[in-house]
């Protein structure tokens, strides 16, 4: 009897064991390597961002990104690719409106940032795209540079200005009394007057659940004080993946010089696969 309840006590432990590891392993995040003339860039895919991930993943397997170039490079800024139209370009042809004809929903999140070596997806403007949905193949890496703290307090302070601006020009077109009372002082030229009524709703939306200002957590000014990066795009653009080894090639691809359109003069073409 004894021997039976040992060998049922084993069994469990066996079963919690490989439950275990089963869940370990389904949490490890994907790989890919990036093959260029300057050597591999091998980037991790964050799995808090599943949609695009998966849609990556596929895309690789599919061979979609052999023979692709890198068509827009902006030293300091980044370097971006995945447009199949890329992969017999003529030289000087306009190159970034190629993709699948789907976009993917963005998966914003303010823990995975802009910092260098951030894989991201582009993405048709706010004007167009108020919903920051993701190209269905384009993405970029960020080179960025490094920034000290009172350049990012100062990106910070800009970003919440300009939410401001935003939510008073919000407030402003739906209460009609207030714009014609606007528009009646700014005719009569009593530009005091009409600054004071700015001020009061600036006040007003700042104290508003709507407005919701930007901070940056320590391990991002870190980050950009340190490896660098692009802070100005973060929660604008849907972060993937992150480059874990070859950051100095992004430092050779954003090097290069460049004609109308930023594409680089010398075709750079990227393949890619999945690695363990």
């Amino acid at each position: 009897m004894k021997t039976m309840k040992n060998l049922g006590l084993l069994i469990i432990l066996n079963l919690l064991f490989i439950s275990i590891t089963f869940g370990q392993e389904s949490q490890k995040r994907k790989k890919v390597e990036i093959d260029t003339k300057f050597g591999v860039m091998v980037i991790e895919l964050y799995n808090e961002t599943p949609k695009h991930r998966d849609n990556f993943l596929k895309l690789v397997s599919q061979k979609y990104y052999d023979g692709v170039l890198f068509h827009r490079v902006i030293n300091n800024f980044m370097i971006q690719g995945g447009d199949p139209n890329s992969r017999n370009a003529q030289p000087n042809e306009q190159l970034g409106n190629g993709g699948p004809n789907y976009t993917i929903d963005a998966e914003i999140l303010p823990q995975l940032f802009h910092k260098k070596g951030a894989l991201a997806a582009a993405r048709q403007g706010d004007n167009v795209n108020p919903l920051k949905k993701s190209s269905g193949s384009q993405f970029y890496i960020v080179h960025g540079q490094k920034y000290t703290e009172a350049q990012m307090n100062a990106t910070i302070n800009r970003a919440n200005q300009t939410q401001i601006q935003e939510l008073t020009k919000e407030y402003i077109s739906k209460n009609q009394k207030i714009a014609d009372q606007l528009k009646e002082f700014q005719e009569a030229k009593l530009y005091d007057s009409v600054n004071s009524i700015v001020q009061n709703i600036m006040n007003i939306v700042q104290n508003s659940p709507d407005f919701k200002p930007k901070t940056y957590r320590s391990e991002k000014i870190q980050a950009y004080s340190t490896i660098g990066g692009t802070p100005h795009l973060d929660e604008g653009y849907t972060v993937f993946g992150q480059v874990v080894s070859g950051l100095s090639i992004i430092d050779s691809i954003a090097a290069q010089p460049v004609g109308k359109s930023d594409r680089p003069i010398e075709n750079l073409k990227m393949k890619i696969k999945i690695v363990p």
